[in-house]
């Protein structure tokens, strides 16, 4: 017997299923149709590192085991290849970014196929190929002419080392997700597309999914609804002569019940009012100065309910509370931001932490207006009886909200308002490594659409990679591919040079697998009905909030225009937990603690980490690398290799423990593979393997054993299958059915403990009486010893015989 050498067998399958195409999905099979998704990878310079190969092995798990059941199965790869750290590396190098981002595909490919998983490479995407973000374009172009993609002057996040502008979900800790450089607030006009005009949708429509329950949340959370009153403030001056027309300063609140108990306003730096009212604020430069540090600061940053709260009284302004006609100092916080509500709030300190902590350091009155709470420590947030509220006193919450938003109605001071935490997409860049935007910008027409006829507006060959000192993208220094004539009345006009950020081609990218060659089309139509949607799609919770809302949205629209059929893209939506490094870190170059596929690969072979990604721990769990874990799951495949070259063929029968743990383990990797639970399901293969050990195996057993191995180990498994006699691919091989009277639990091994300590083991069956148990645990034999051991229990009465049915037993002495 040859020893097991994944070096050599490896390479000989993965040939195998390229050769015999496998793995091709079939358009309009009259097999049910399987769609697999994992998110496609950005091609990084460092390749794949150890933590990569985990969703991919467990959707290829779920794609073989789908294919095996008689499902026709896509399982499509591509690039998401846009992005900056290609561009980045361009600026440092002078290297083009599609040169390197084609040395980092082929390497991504190779390392890709050498761990065996089972796509369809023939529907391979890139989205830096034209022919692909071609319809980049187009789906830009529908938003743009249905009102969705506007061009806005606002403070936007921008990156100073990247000097670009980056959406809210970009900024993770004031800095740039990208490139870690220093994120602050800069007015800019920007390319916006309005995903809060489907914000009730996005939430809505996650009841008709089959989402983790945490990703529904978070979405929902980070769209942020809510209901509540919008309530008018007069401002006054010191300065303001009596029956001059005073100021509205509108502002947004959940609690509108609790408006007796404002005590201060507070506006965002950035608000209007400021410059409005800056000759009649006394400490002005003050104010100016603390605005300046604000812009240092991200809206992440600015939120942080952990940072000590800090701000600057607009002294010589007051605002006029409208229930009471009390004058109430104005504010201004940069826990207030100009993006949500109207960039002012009514600060209730006895009923908002926040505005506890600023009101107690700032002196500033604490007035309670809800019971229930102990203001003297901290504020209460939750609902209870009115008090301190005159009409309103006595009420509970809903009705105090219901009755002061009528009032405020009736007197014409505010009305009833539901506001959202989410903002319009900042869609623009200032980079060269991007999809043009396709837009000309025309002295005469304004904006004017590119025609579909001229699609795509084609990135030109550039040298320098910078963008300028102002924010201008390299592009905007290309004069012969900027100058162009307006397509509306030929007037001399400009390309816009902004490109779209790199969540663009993400967003569709699962509808061009459907009809990845199609020119005339995103997709054909039929093809995505019979494809569509995805029935489970897996990948990282740090995309929660950015390509799967963003996706989403594009679904939807393309959706409302009949591109798509459906109207959600995503049946079914799981993540898997990161892999750490053995320092319980996360890998990083600059930690040293990355693991390189290649190595693990080199040295034990590809199944061996497929199989150990899975085996170290639950799926959806962050877990740390050992390189003794992988050894050790190196052993279990050669001891099934072992096992396979010396299989007992007089080991036969129903009746047989071995036919009876095998069933059972067949019933519960097959339920545990749609569960995700893998590191159970090798688990429970590692158990019958030992048994097999224990008691020998024979053929027609092992094939069982081989069919549900196969999923975890392809390369292994097919080998050994060919040993065997079989002349096509275990992969062609139908799933094994289990016997549901063998996979029961009829006997099964409990612990029986001793004052709380465990001192033996028993097998008992499921329908035994606790009095037969009682009596095969006292007659054990280690039980014995223990009763009648010197260490004071010999000759003591047993006090209880605890028995947890099925689980455990306690005897007390």
């Amino acid at each position: 017997m040859e020893q097991y050498n994944p070096a050599k067998i490896e390479p000989k399958w993965q040939k195998y299923w390229e050769e015999k195409e496998l793995y091709k999905a079939e358009d309009f099979s009259k097999k049910p149709k399987f769609y697999s998704l994992i998110e496609f990878p950005y091609p990084s310079a460092e390749g794949l590192h150890c933590g990569h190969p985990r969703s991919f092995t467990a959707m290829d798990i779920i794609s073989r085991k789908r294919r095996m059941q008689g499902y026709n199965v896509l399982f499509p790869i591509g690039w998401d290849a846009f992005g900056l750290p290609a561009e980045n590396y361009a600026i440092k190098t002078g290297t083009h970014p599609k040169a390197t981002t084609e040395k980092n595909i082929a390497n991504f490919t190779r390392q890709l196929k050498s761990l065996g998983f089972s796509f369809d490479w023939s529907r391979e995407i890139n989205t830096t190929d034209p022919n692909y973000y071609k319809w980049t374009q187009w789906i830009f172009l529908k938003l743009f002419e249905k009102n969705l993609a506007y061009k806005a002057k606002m403070d936007i996040n921008w990156c100073t080392s990247c000097n670009c502008g980056l959406a809210n979900e970009e900024v993770v800790d004031a800095k740039c997700e990208r490139c870690g450089g220093e994120v602050i607030r800069k007015e800019r006009e920007q390319w916006m597309l309005k995903i809060t005009e489907y914000a009730d949708r996005l939430i809505l429509d996650l009841d008709k999914v089959d989402y983790l329950a945490k990703i529904k949340k978070q979405q929902i959370d980070w769209i942020g609804k809510s209901f509540g009153a919008q309530v008018v403030f007069k401002i006054k001056s010191s300065t303001m002569l009596e029956g001059e027309h005073m100021y509205d300063l509108p502002v947004y609140t959940t609690r509108p019940d609790t408006l007796f108990g404002c005590t201060y306003m507070c506006v965002a730096p950035e608000h209007e009012l400021i410059e409005k009212f800056a000759d009649q604020i006394d400490n002005y430069e003050e104010v100016k100065d603390y605005i300046n540090q604000a812009k240092h600061k991200s809206e992440q940053e600015r939120l942080n309910l952990e940072k000590t709260k800090t701000g600057v009284e607009l002294h010589g302004l007051k605002a006029i509370n409208p229930v009471n006609n009390e004058e109430i100092p104005i504010f201004t916080a940069d826990y207030v931001l100009a993006s949500y509500g109207t960039g002012a709030i009514m600060a209730v300190p006895a009923h908002d932490q926040r505005d506890y902590e600023f009101a107690k350091k700032y002196n500033i009155e604490v007035r309670e207006v809800i019971a229930g709470g102990e203001i003297e420590k901290e504020a209460w947030e939750g609902e209870g009886t009115l008090i301190n509220s005159d009409f309103l006193n006595g009420l509970n919450t809903q009705q105090a909200t219901d009755k002061i938003i009528d009032w405020l109605e009736e007197k014409g001071f505010g009305f009833g308002a539901t506001n959202y935490k989410l903002r319009d997409w900042v869609f623009s860049r200032q980079r060269y490594w991007g999809e043009p935007i396709p837009i000309i910008i025309c002295p005469h027409c304004g904006y004017v659409p590119v025609e579909e006829k001229d699609l795509p507006v084609v990135l030109p060959e550039i040298e320098e990679f910078k963008t300028s000192e102002t924010g201008d993208s390299p592009l905007a220094l290309i004069v012969d591919w900027v100058n162009v004539p307006c397509p509306k009345c030929g007037a001399d006009a400009k390309r816009e040079t902004d490109t779209m950020p790199q969540w663009a081609g993400s967003s569709w990218y699962f509808l061009r697998y459907a009809d990845p060659y199609n020119d005339k089309a995103l997709a054909d139509l039929k093809k995505l009905k019979y494809w569509t949607p995805i029935d489970w799609y897996n990948g990282g919770m740090e995309h929660t909030t950015l390509h799967l809302l963003y996706s989403r949205f594009w679904h939807k629209f393309l959706y409302d225009i009949k591109v798509a059929p459906t109207p959600e893209p995503y049946a079914k939506r799981t993540s898997q937990g990161m892999v750490l490094g053995e320092d319980n870190e996360k890998m990083s170059k600059s930690r040293g603690n990355v693991v390189n596929p290649d190595e693990v690969v080199k040295e034990h072979g590809a199944d061996t980490l497929r199989v150990y990604e899975m085996f170290i721990g639950p799926f959806d769990q962050a877990t740390p690398w050992s390189t003794q874990g992988v050894v050790g799951v190196r052993r279990f495949l050669e001891k099934v290799w072992q096992i396979g070259h010396n299989l007992d063929d007089k080991k036969r029968g129903n009746e047989d423990d071995l036919v009876f743990l095998t069933h059972k383990t067949i019933k519960q990797v097959t339920e545990q593979i749609e569960t995700m639970d893998f590191n159970t399901c090798v688990s429970a293969m590692m158990i019958l393997l030992k048994k097999y050990q224990e008691e020998g195996c024979n053929q027609e057993i092992f094939r069982l054993f081989l069919k549900i191995l196969a999923p975890f180990a392809p390369h292994l498994a097919e080998e050994l299958w060919q040993n065997l006699g079989h002349k096509k691919s275990i992969f062609l091989e139908p799933w094994p059915e289990y016997n549901p009277e063998l996979a029961k639990e009829s006997v099964r091994e409990i612990p029986v403990q001793i004052n709380g300590k465990v001192r033996s083991k028993i097998f008992i069956t499921e329908d035994m009486a606790k009095e037969e148990i009682k009596k095969l645990a006292l007659a054990d034999d280690n039980v014995q010893k223990w009763l009648a051991s010197p260490g004071g229990l010999a000759g003591k009465e047993i006090k209880k015989f605890i028995y947890v049915k099925g689980k455990i037993i306690n005897i007390v002495i």
